[in-house]
């Protein structure tokens, strides 16, 4: 249990960079929706979109393979260095290409007017990318302050420079002063978005800057061979769960049925409710950043206590995890107020959206086996069908259904990649996760979402509804505490 409250400890740090700053960021979310038209919102959503792709891409998961191999603290730094290397040099020569071919590439994804835009996403990816290699070396190392310090820097300067570009600067424009036309143009909107992140971007590398100069000895060639036949399944990992989250945005404005101008709009307004679905994903943020070095130390000991920490530390994130989703969907009256009312049309989505994240949480647990085991390939495998699912499910459900078909596709991917997850773990890794339990929590959170639907219904005032959520919420909240005295957690 001590090991289980480490871990809760860690969480508990990570998240301050990561609930704190995604909250943060989300208060950019009402200021989009708001500025934005939906069809420019749509833009931003399908760039970042792409960005999903690229970050895999540039990384090749080489930060899962320090994990790996640099655990042990004498294989550390020469794990380090390598890495370190091998990231440069790669990232050097993909920036240049994507700098290159810019204007080709804004034609293809149909920006072709604005070929900056993917000059830009070139720079946030590359510093990005030569970011994570830093941010894993904090987390393996147990040094969540400094970790959450970057984090929390890279998120300020991005919320500043939104501001500065998107109220400060028209406001000032509007009440004549002139100095803000030398830092300003009305004509780059959304493009400021990207000029932000960008310069959030290269502000954290640098504040993690002295973490390279810690690079010592030369490069291992064979070291890099062996981190890259354990990576190399990942990068398919990797880019099946990237297609999983961001396929259907980066397909809703070739599906739909409408006009570009209208599927863009359609995505933006999926997009800007997926926002709220992702809600659920700060905790499970939060907890990834922690769990995945914790859990490669924890197997350097005892087998038997680590599948059982293990399934203890699955089945509290899934409680937890649970007791989220159920207060977003009591609250939503409140939470959607994040997004502009032209943007409302969409909450339909969410409750499928919840429940689809937070079996995507599952799923990190459940794939803890394959990474401890070096049998990386299986994982790549179940990434691989939760792919076809998701492109199969949204080519066909989509033209019919519209973003709705997109995210029950979301929905079935994740329950298939958990499921299998488990299921090709047991072999291997047999922790004894309390399915039963955790079933259990699932249902009743949601049967308590039935009973709120059917008393809103009923009762005639937001008050009264909002209400009777925080009794049911309470009864939630009251069986956790129940199930806690009688030892059953």
């Amino acid at each position: 249990m001590s090991l289980l409250k480490k871990l809760a400890g860690e969480t508990a740090l990570y998240g301050l960079s990561s609930i704190v700053g995604r909250f943060l960021n989300y208060l950019l979310v009402p200021l989009y929706t708001r500025q934005f038209l939906t069809g420019e919102y749509g833009v931003v959503s399908e760039l970042y979109a792409y960005s999903g792709f690229l970050m895999v891409l540039f990384s090749y998961r080489l930060e899962s393979a320090f994990f790996r191999f640099g655990t042990p603290e004498e294989d550390r730094e020469r794990s380090y260095t390598t890495t370190s290397w091998s990231l440069f040099f790669s990232t050097a020569i993909l920036l240049s290409l994507a700098l290159f071919f810019s204007q080709p590439l804004a034609e293809v994804l149909s920006y072709a007017n604005h070929p900056e835009y993917i000059r830009w996403f070139a720079w946030i990816i590359a510093l990005d990318c030569l970011s994570e290699l830093p941010f894993a070396r904090l987390r393996l190392e147990q040094r969540p302050r400094r970790f959450v310090a970057a984090k929390l820097l890279n998120i300020g300067l991005n919320i500043f420079f939104n501001l500065f570009w998107l109220v400060v600067c028209p406001w000032a424009s509007k009440e004549g002063y002139q100095w803000v036309h030398q830092v300003w143009s009305p004509d780059v909107r959304v493009g400021y978005v990207f000029i932000s992140n960008l310069i959030a971007s290269a502000a954290t590398l640098l504040f993690l800057f002295p973490q390279f100069s810690r690079l010592q000895g030369t490069f291992d060639w064979e070291l890099w061979k062996k981190m890259l036949r354990y990576a190399a399944p990942l990068v398919i990992v990797g880019f099946a769960g990237i297609i999983n989250e961001m396929l259907d945005r980066a397909l809703l404005t070739r599906l739909l049925r409408g006009t570009l101008e209208q599927n863009r709009a359609e995505l933006g307004i999926y997009s800007a409710n997926y926002k709220l679905a992702m809600l659920i994903t700060l905790f499970t943020q939060a907890y990834r950043y922690a769990a995945e070095p914790f859990f490669f130390r924890a197997a350097q000991g005892d087998s038997n206590n680590s599948l059982k920490l293990q399934a203890n530390a699955t089945k509290w994130f899934t409680i937890i995890g649970t007791l989220g989703m159920l207060g977003i969907l009591l609250y939503l009256d409140i939470v959607k107020q994040f997004v502009g009312a032209a943007y409302h049309s969409g909450l339909k989505v969410v409750p499928i959206l919840l429940l689809a994240n937070l079996f995507l949480g599952i799923y990190y647990n459940f794939s803890v086996w394959y990474r401890l085991k070096d049998r990386t390939m299986t994982g790549a495998y179940i990434s691989i069908l939760g792919a076809l699912i998701t492109f199969v499910l949204n080519i066909w459900w989509v033209p019919y259904l519209g973003y709705l078909g997109a995210a029950w596709a979301t929905l079935v991917c994740y329950l298939f990649m958990s499921a299998a997850t488990w299921w090709t773990g047991r072999k291997w890794y047999p922790a004894p996760y309390p399915l039963g339990k955790m079933a259990f929590f699932l249902v009743v959170a949601g049967g308590l979402f039935a009973v709120s639907l059917a008393l809103k219904s009923i009762l005639p005032v937001l008050w009264m509804q909002l209400l009777a959520n925080t009794v049911l919420l309470g009864v939630f909240l009251e069986l956790i505490r129940q199930e806690w005295k009688k030892g059953a957690l």
